[in-house]
């Protein structure tokens, strides 16, 4: 899912919020993301948080940040709903601007 937080929130334009049901998928996750983006010319993330247990893992990327949860962490957090109030940005358009 893609939130587009920046009208409501400084830090960044968007969150993009991904889960696995393990550890170990959420790792993978984490990886392949960072691949893409570098494979993309996006750099590396300043930063990644919560690798180490990977039970909610944070990768900041400045304009966005992405959230890779454990599933059980992310229902307990519920993201979407805590920003229930922003827009959604649906992958097919996100894809399709990146082309």
């Amino acid at each position: 899912m893609i939130l587009e937080v920046g009208k409501v929130l400084a830090i960044c334009d968007y969150f993009v919020i991904a889960s696995a049901p393990n550890d170990r998928l959420v790792r993978a996750i984490c990886e392949e993301i960072e691949d893409k983006v570098k494979r993309a010319g996006g750099g590396s993330p300043r930063f990644i948080e919560g690798l180490s247990d990977a039970r909610w893992v944070l990768m900041d990327y400045g304009d966005w940040i992405v959230h890779v949860f454990l599933d059980e962490a992310r229902e307990f957090y519920d993201l979407e709903r805590l920003w229930a109030d922003v827009a959604r940005v649906s992958w097919a358009s996100s894809a399709s601007a990146a082309s």
